[in-house]
């Protein structure tokens, strides 16, 4: 899959709003995503010039000119930078002698593995890029803001959505890649399927990978799929990926696998949290295995509307709490909460207690304070529902500044003991 598929007109993201007030300080912003999540189009409708480096004559020219960038006026937009390193090596050179705030957006998919690019640490800022939260799917409009929970004042909650499973359902297949979303249910089926083979047979090359056995890294690709959600250990991913094969890929291979796809921005998973004051003791530190978009996850899957509102499972089979409509919704509201996050400021991990007795799906973090998000595959909540979340209030106390549940409900509103009910349509920046 080639090019960056994006909104006609074009859809205003979360991230512009970041983008445009960070354009006015700083020189260098490199925007990183997976292809197709609109990095282009975002970067387009700010550049005063455009150097595509996946056109091969645009290419020759930049190293014809020996890689200079002196003749560019305004905003320059350098798209797919990895496929000419020294552009990133150019684009530093030119931060150091002074260039001006909003000189260069560079947008990239994925980073060399054998460049000899400068980390460009405090000369290029990086700002990554998700596909498109709920709150910019103009399913509803949000009542309730991160931002403003983080603040601490535990604002009243209020609005109603007539969102239901069903169409919730239609979000996670629909996926959040502007280009694919659009589409017609058996076009978007096959336009996901090529992407899923460009990732296996192109990506791989461009980052001067040769994959000997595209099947096992298929295989490979689904058991991740099938561990959205859980923090399964990488060993148990290849044992599910491979299970009759008597030889399994050595380990260094599996491992290639995720440094590739990591870097290409295909997985997504989500971080443990490591307290910065000693809160508590016996967290666990795996990660949260998530791709980058649930759509994506569950056609590798094979899953469809019906199987996931029956409870089926699909795909290698991965322990897991509940079904994997639940994960995929969960991984909807975590890829939504990523972006409301990056607006406010915050950074998003989950919390895990090694003997898993407790555990809270997201801890979004600002400053030392929390506010700590369940998800819910369910329309109403319930005591128990919520028990993690008063067990972590007593472990924080005050720096616990809110906690919510996220549902598939129609109403937001706030429980007697203070809890927040919130409807994932409903949870905006």
């Amino acid at each position: 899959m080639t090019g960056q598929g994006h909104l006609d007109p074009y859809q205003r993201r979360i991230l512009d709003d970041i983008l445009d007030e960070l354009l006015t300080g700083l020189p260098a912003i490199v925007l990183q995503g997976p292809k197709g999540v609109g990095k282009t189009a975002t970067g387009e409708r700010r550049a005063d010039d455009v150097l595509s480096l996946d056109d091969r004559l645009a290419r020759e020219s930049f190293q014809a000119s020996n890689a200079s960038l002196e003749h560019y006026e305004g905003t320059l937009l350098i798209d797919e930078w990895q496929l000419e390193p020294d552009s990133w090596n150019s684009v530093r050179r030119a931060v150091d002698r002074g260039a001006q705030p909003g000189a260069y957006l560079l947008a990239g998919s994925s980073a060399p593995p054998d460049s000899t690019i400068h980390s460009g640490a405090g000369r290029i800022y990086p700002l990554r890029m998700r596909p498109l939260s709920l709150a910019e799917r103009d399913i509803a409009t949000p009542s309730v803001s991160l931002k403003e929970l983080l603040r601490g004042d535990r604002p009243d909650l209020a609005g109603r959505t007539s969102v239901d499973l069903a169409q919730y359902v239609d979000e996670i297949l629909s996926t959040g890649l502007p280009g694919i979303r659009p589409l017609p249910e058996v076009a978007r089926r096959r336009q996901i399927d090529g992407y899923v083979e460009w990732v296996v047979h192109k990506e791989f090359g461009e980052q001067g990978v040769v994959v000997r056995r595209p099947r096992t890294l298929k295989e490979w690709l689904a058991a991740y799929a099938a561990a959205t959600g859980t923090t399964t250990s990488y060993n148990r991913v290849l044992e599910a990926a491979t299970p009759a094969l008597q030889e399994k890929p050595a380990r260094a291979t599996t491992t290639l696998y995720r440094d590739v796809l990591s870097r290409a921005f295909l997985l997504d998973p989500l971080e443990a949290w490591i307290p910065t004051m000693n809160h508590m003791s016996r967290l666990a530190s795996s990660p949260k295995h998530f791709l980058l978009d649930p759509g994506i996850a569950a056609r590798i899957l094979g899953a469809n509307k019906n199987s996931l509102l029956r409870g089926r499972s699909s795909g290698p089979q991965i322990p897991r709490d509940g079904t994997l409509l639940g994960a995929l919704f969960e991984h909807l509201v975590v890829l939504s909460t990523q972006t409301y996050a990056q607006a406010a400021d915050a950074r998003v991990s989950h919390l895990r207690l090694h003997n898993g007795r407790h555990e809270v799906d997201l801890i979004v973090e600002r400053d030392q304070t929390y506010v700590a998000i369940e998800v819910k595959l369910t329309p109403s909540v319930k005591d128990e529902d919520v028990r993690h979340l008063h067990w972590l209030k007593e472990q924080l106390g005050d720096d616990l500044v809110d906690a919510i549940v996220v549902t598939t409900g129609p109403e937001a509103y706030r429980r007697q003991d203070g809890i927040g009910i919130v409807p994932a349509a409903l949870l905006g920046p």
